[in-house]
């Protein structure tokens, strides 16, 4: 495959960036999108340009570090990572344009790479749970109904990778806050500190800058791991709780 890559580039924070044009050929339809482009760092090293700057870690669609806008979409066509999206999603010729997530949660740091800081300063809003620590607990000491447990681990499976702020119109961090609330409001460990968790949780998220949650949807379609938009009405519901209760 020959192709045209129209590449976001901004050597800082603080400086402007633009589309460069490259061109890439012989490009296997087998190759991830991050070897393609591990394939046009190698050429413009041999040139003596300076490589594209991008995420990327696992390469297994289980960390959340990689992600682009490609031609539009957060992660590409397919409802997958961008380190576990293939070529053969795209057609020989085909002109991509590729940019960082835009945001004013996530700066540009550099050409492709922002800083998702943001993501984890919500978490770490969240504070702790009052579990004793020591020797692990027998795993049937607390019973968890099933459909808590299957919904806790569904929401547990959000890898932050920022996608859903990404597709938003808003930029909101609504459905990936969702996620965590979800994640411990459904199991019995996370019920002391439910109220001042939502609460300190969303506080965090509109300091940061992300927009607010106007229902489009465009989140969960992004999510590459399926995380429904329902975990939001929970978010919502547990904040309206939280406020009733004085918190």
């Amino acid at each position: 495959m020959d192709l045209t890559l129209k590449i976001w580039r901004q050597t800082g924070p603080d400086d402007k960036g633009g589309l460069v044009t490259y061109q890439v050929a012989d490009i296997s339809p087998d190759m991830s999108f991050l070897e393609m482009l591990d394939v046009l760092n190698e050429t413009l090293n041999a040139q003596g340009d300076e490589p594209i700057a991008f995420d990327s870690d696992c390469r297994e669609g289980i960390c959340g570090m990689c992600g682009l806008m490609i031609s539009g979409h957060a992660h590409g066509p397919e409802r997958t990572t961008t380190c576990q999206l293939h070529m053969r999603s795209f057609k020989d010729g085909d002109t991509i344009t590729v940019e960082p997530w835009r945001a004013e949660a996530f700066p540009v740091i550099r050409d492709l790479v922002v800083d998702r800081g943001s993501l984890d300063r919500m978490i770490q809003a969240g504070g702790y749970i009052s579990a004793n620590t020591g020797s692990a607990p027998d795993a049937h000491a607390t019973p968890v109904p099933k459909d808590k447990a299957d919904r806790a681990f569904m929401a547990a499976e959000c890898i932050g990778c920022g996608a859903c702020v990404a597709a938003c119109p808003n930029a909101s961090g609504m459905l990936f806050l969702g996620a965590k609330i979800t994640h411990l409001g459904e199991l019995p460990q996370g019920q002391p500190e439910r109220d001042a968790r939502v609460v300190s949780m969303v506080n965090q998220h509109d300091h940061e800058g992300f927009g607010g949650c106007t229902n489009i949807g465009a989140c969960t379609s992004a999510c590459p791991k399926g995380i429904p938009q329902d975990v939001i009405s929970q978010l919502n519901l547990d904040l309206r709780t939280a406020l009733k209760n004085g918190r």
